[in-house]
């Protein structure tokens, strides 16, 4: 898997000038759908075949502050998957120093908002997340 790749914009800076805490749930969100691209299992593709991903629980832990035009480079690992739920990490870097590392867990809806085991219902999607892990 490649890296995502991030360059912090102005109107993501505070008064400061330091990025708002904030975006970093965004650049994960970024991540994630890169992340999924590079699997085979697009957020388009997914709902194309009925499938939806809510974030159930996300955490960042901030190390050190970026500016405008840092550029951040993203690495996304999962960190557990069960037939139900999927956890992702995403640590951040900007000239090789971490300045952020986050979490989110995610669920999978069917068409009808009804939780998806998706060991059973996207096989093939569970054993690529598996070999990940």
């Amino acid at each position: 898997m490649t890296y995502y790749t991030h360059k912090v914009q102005y109107y993501e800076t505070d008064k400061m000038g330091i990025t708002h805490h904030s975006n970093y749930i965004r650049f994960c969100e970024e991540a994630r759908i890169d992340f999924m691209e590079q699997l085979g299992y697009g957020y388009d593709r997914m709902e194309a075949n009925g499938v939806a991903s809510p974030v159930v629980s996300v955490k960042c832990d901030y190390k050190k502050s970026t500016t405008f035009a840092d550029i951040i480079e993203i690495a996304v690992k999962v960190l557990e998957v069960t037939p139900v739920k999927l956890t992702l990490q995403y640590t951040m870097t900007v000239s090789g120093k971490t300045v952020c590392i986050a979490e989110s867990s995610h669920c999978f809806l069917d068409s009808k908002g009804r939780i998806l085991r998706i060991d059973k219902d996207l096989p093939v999607f569970f054993e690529k997340l598996n070999t990940l892990t």
